[in-house]
This record gives C-alpha cells, sequence and structure tokens, in this order.
C-alpha cells in the first residue's frame, strides 16, 4: 500500500531505493542487537534433500507449493484487476491492500492457535477450501459492488495466510529433529511456487483475461487439497502401527 501511494506521487524507482536503505538499517539494527552464538553443524546439501525420499514429507511439502502458487496467480495482478475489473479507485485500492496486509496477519495468527485448538487436519484443509471458495466469490462478484468485493478480500487475505503456521507446525511435527532442515526446503518450495504462480498468471492474463486469474487461482490453491488429505491419511495409518 505504501509502495502504491509513493509510485503515485513520486517516482516508482524511489520505492526500490527505500527497500535497499530500510534492508541496511535492518541489517546494521539486527548486528547491534542479536546476541552471538555459535552456528549449527553444517549439514551437506545431499543430506538435506535426502528427506524428499520420505514419502510423506514430499507430499505434504507439496501443499505449500499449491497454496501459494494459487495464491500468486491473483496476487501478481491484484492492483489491476482491482482497478480495472472491480473499478476501484487508485486511493481505495491502496486502502484495501493495508488491510488485506491486517488481515493477513490476523490469519496467521489464527492459523497457529487453530492448529493447537482445533487440529492440523481441520485448520489445514479448511483453510484451504475457504481461501478457493473465496477466490471464486471474488471473481464472481468482481462486477457487481467493490463494497462486496472488499470484505471477502480481507477474508481471502485471512484464509490464505493461516495455512502457513500450520504447514510449519505440521512439518516440525514429521521431522523433529530435523525441524531447521524441513523448514528451508519448505522456504524453498514456497519460492518456487510463486514463481510458478507468476508464470501461470500472466500466461492467463495473456491468453485468457484478466478476471480469470481468480478462478485459475482457486483451482491451484484448491489442488493443495488433494496432498493434505493424502498426507494426513499417511499419518492416521502410521499412527495406527504404531498402537498396534
Amino acid at each position: 500500500p505504501l509502495g502504491r501511494v509513493i509510485a503515485g506521487s513520486y517516482d516508482w524507482k524511489l520505492i526500490f531505493t527505500g527497500i535497499g536503505v530500510l534492508s541496511l538499517i535492518a541489517m546494521f539494527v539486527l548486528l547491534l542487537t542479536i546476541p552471538k552464538s555459535k552456528g549449527d553443524t553444517p549439514v551437506p546439501l545431499r543430506e538435506q534433500l535426502s528427506l524428499l525420499k520420505t514419502p510423506r514429507i514430499a507430499i505434504a511439502l507439496s501443499i505449500g507449493f499449491f497454496w501459494i502458487m494459487g495464491y500468486t496467480i491473483v496476487y501478481t495482478y491484484i492492483s489491476p484487476f482491482l482497478l480495472n475489473i472491480t473499478g476501484m479507485s487508485d486511493r481505495m485500492i491502496s486502502v484495501g491492500l493495508f488491510a488485506f496486509g491486517i488481515a493477513s496477519l490476523l490469519g496467521s495468527q489464527v492459523g497457529g492457535y487453530g492448529a493447537d485448538k482445533w487440529g492440523i487436519p481441520r485448520t489445514m484443509i479448511g483453510g484451504l477450501l475457504f481461501h478457493s471458495g473465496i477466490l471464486l466469490l471474488i471473481t464472481g462478484f468482481a462486477h457487481t459492488s467493490v463494497y462486496l468485493v472488499f470484505p471477502l478480500l480481507m477474508l481471502w487475505s485471512f484464509f490464505a495466510w493461516s495455512t502457513g503456521p500450520v504447514q510449519q507446525v505440521y512439518l516440525i511435527a514429521m521431522a523433529p529433529k530435523a525441524s531447521g532442515i524441513v523448514l528451508s526446503l519448505n522456504t524453498s518450495i514456497l519460492q518456487l511456487g510463486m514463481a510458478a504462480g507468476a508464470v501461470i498468471g500472466g500466461m492467463v492474463v495473456e491468453n485468457i483475461s484478466l478476471q480469470a486469474v481468480g478462478f485459475i487461482g482457486a483451482i491451484g490453491v484448491a489442488l493443495g487439497v488433494i496432498p493434505a488429505v493424502l498426507s494426513l491419511s499417511m499419518r492416521k495409518k502410521s499412527d495406527i502401527r504404531v498402537k498396534e
């Protein structure tokens, strides 16, 4: 949101200059505030990637890929989507994206709470289904009312980012002794999903329509339910074997 305001009032290149300066300040603050400590024992890349040989972990990691891919398909083009499809003004888009960020913060908090309170299966699968469903609603009601799309935008952000903490808790539970490695693999998979989502979104806009990114993004998120159900069912089977 701040980037949109700056780009609209000044030169858009100023945004990147500001990010660079703020990053340098952050590095300096971290250098002064984080206490010195010994690093972990280096783990060879081959050993890190060996976790992917475990089917349940590999399948669980793909949940994040589909979740963030579907999200990025839409979010990459969220400004032109809101401007040209829903008819929002520049000012309202800036306000909407600011509220979008707050909703994502709340969603991540509720996602972590839900993993403890309601369990991983309900929180994860429920979040993915709501995420996908709301994207369909945004696409369907895009031309009707700005005041209807606005709250849907908040709900999209809320449920989209409720998945992140649940995914991390789930992965750590599967590999508690290699939590750092499995979380780093998860981050790499998420980055790959973001790249794939941006590419797919561009293809959709170029070959179908700008509005279609919402529909395709919803499908991408819904695909994440498949590995989620499969991975969770594998967990139940392993639990049964341990009891036996």
